[in-house]
């Protein structure tokens, strides 16, 4: 009899498992479907660095609004939103606004490539000793983001957590 309990407990434990789906490695993406397709690659970005005494919500808010404000007041199209999303804004999501951009993995890691020239002339950076040998996902773990998605916006997505 207690080995008929100890097999129902663990089918028990199989299906509740099952039922409320993957870990946290394929943990639930509310943003996918909505920014951005499910992410087709992942990868995990791992930086020495550690937070910036100032990181919090308000600085994550504060780079994605002070970015879009200057690609206006220069009246640059990029190519590109900014989005930062999660309970504490530490998803930073981006997303091509046209056709035929960013449409493959290559592409979406130029893109964060090009980010990188941006952030190295923050203050944040600058405060770095050496701001050459950082890059963008850097600047993002500085500040707080813990995941980044990349998108073409259409069929192509990247997520990178960042540690």
């Amino acid at each position: 009899m207690k080995q008929f309990q100890l097999f129902t407990t663990l089918i028990a434990i199989a299906v509740l498992s099952l039922s409320f789906g993957p870990g946290p490695a394929g943990a639930f993406d509310a943003h996918a479907g909505y920014y951005y397709p499910e992410p087709q690659t992942r990868e995990v970005y791992v930086s020495e660095l550690g937070l910036a005494p100032d990181a919090g919500k308000r600085s994550r808010a504060a780079f994605v609004i002070g970015l879009a404000a200057q690609h206006d007041k220069r009246n640059r199209i990029v190519g590109y939103h900014l989005f930062a999303k999660g309970g504490d804004l530490e998803k930073l999501i981006i997303v091509a606004t046209g056709d035929g951009q960013y449409d493959t993995l290559y592409r979406l890691r130029a893109l964060l490539a090009s980010l990188t020239s941006m952030a190295r002339s923050t203050e944040l950076f600058a405060r770095s000793n050496q701001p050459q040998e950082l890059n963008f996902l850097d600047f993002c773990k500085m500040i707080g983001f813990t995941q980044v998605t990349v998108s073409n916006g259409k069929d192509v997505a990247h997520q990178i957590l960042v540690q």
